[in-house]
């Protein structure tokens, strides 16, 4: 229920912000509302808040996917509201490479939840890692897709030649995988166990 909640608010504030240039300006992360302004708040409202329809769509879709699987596992050990604490922290923690990176540029501006996304997604992996998704309608394991993104990231964060903020996926990416092992410690040596037996999916016999 938690992923739904998420969702659903995130869809909400989005489609408001869409709606409301006032309120788009509000929560949108600007260094300058941060620095000078004390609004700190921004550091979290930013991941409610989207460029656009398509770019809400792909992030709502990513949680739906994955946000469940984790959220479940989040209950089994210590109960769904620290993965409502993860979630919200990783807005923050993901962002926060890039508000310091920028911190005196008043003309940067950041949304989206994807640093949180990120995060859920790279806990999903760490707890199961040959588990198969599609991307564009092609099966790939969760770890070589998350290989294949971490790498994608990096290097388009080093390009800096569109607007998405791809160090946001990186540092989504890291704090979901750290956080899930302090909470957990044994999911650590369970990740590897899992590694080291790769499975095939049911579509391939």
């Amino acid at each position: 229920m938690i992923t739904f909640i998420l969702i659903a608010v995130t869809v909400l504030v989005s489609w408001q912000a869409f709606e409301k240039r006032r309120i788009f300006e509000r929560l949108v992360l600007w260094p300058p509302g941060v620095e000078r302004f004390h609004q700190y708040d921004r550091l979290l409202t930013h991941g409610f808040v989207h460029a656009d329809w398509m770019h809400l769509l792909f992030n709502m879709i990513t949680l739906y996917f994955f946000g469940r699987a984790v959220e479940s596992v989040f209950a089994q050990l210590v109960g769904q509201a620290m993965f409502v604490l993860f979630y919200l922290s990783a807005i923050v923690v993901a962002i926060l490479p890039s508000y310091l990176r920028h911190r005196k540029d008043g003309s940067y501006v950041s949304l989206g939840a994807s640093g949180a996304v990120s995060a859920v997604l790279f806990a999903f992996v760490l707890v199961d890692p040959w588990s198969w998704i599609i991307v564009f309608v092609i099966p790939v394991p969760a770890v070589i897709y998350a290989i294949a993104y971490i790498g994608y990231s990096y290097w388009m964060d080093k390009r800096g030649r569109d607007s998405i903020n791809h160090n946001a996926h990186l540092s989504g990416a890291i704090y979901g995988l750290l956080f899930v092992l302090l909470m957990e410690p044994a999911l650590g040596l369970r990740f590897l166990q899992k590694l080291a037996s790769p499975s095939l999916p049911s579509f391939f016999g």
